[in-house]
């Protein structure tokens, strides 16, 4: 669809056969992410860590940065910046999603849809508390991974399925 604009792209697709199909798909893990977030604020307090597996933990964190903690010390203003991206970038993606084909481009609706849920279950927590809970802490040993939530495992499993479908529209051009 790369010759017509934004609104002929919009209706050339009916919403049933666009990639809105696969919205669900965002609701529920937007759903399960803010569900497990709010389990994790009632049962543990900031810092509170239990086992799970000898390569898992629960562990109440609070990142004020992006990814990884980046910029969490960035003064406040961060958040601000963080929360705006994240909608405008949810915006976008909603409205791909509609110019696309649910079944013809299944991964990268399904990929769009995974990113769309994470990125709006962290501007949820920006928005009600200023911060991203983040509870999963795998480690192996000594070595522990910076902590995340299911928001940041959606976005993880959508750009590597972005990543794939890249891959695969190169090599069939190729």
């Amino acid at each position: 669809m790369s010759g017509l604009s934004l609104r002929e792209a919009l209706v050339a697709v009916s919403w049933r056969d666009s990639g809105w199909r696969w919205l669900w798909l965002s609701l529920l893990l937007i759903v399960a992410d803010q569900m497990s977030k709010a389990w994790v604020e009632t049962h543990y307090a900031l810092g509170d860590s239990e086992p799970v597996f000898f390569w898992l933990d629960i562990t109440r964190l609070h990142n004020r940065g992006a990814a990884f903690s980046f910029l969490a010390d960035g003064g406040g203003w961060q958040r601000h910046f963080f929360s705006i991206l994240a909608v405008i970038v949810s915006a976008v993606l909603v409205l791909w999603l509609r110019t696309l084909h649910a079944r013809g481009e299944r991964v990268l609706a399904v990929a769009l849809a995974l990113v769309l849920s994470g990125a709006i279950g962290n501007v949820i927590d920006r928005f009600e508390h200023g911060f991203v809970i983040d509870f999963i802490h795998v480690h192996w040993g000594p070595v522990y991974f910076p902590a995340f939530n299911i928001a940041d495992a959606a976005i993880t499993v959508g750009a590597v399925f972005l990543l794939c479908d890249a891959f695969t529209d190169w090599s069939r051009s190729r």
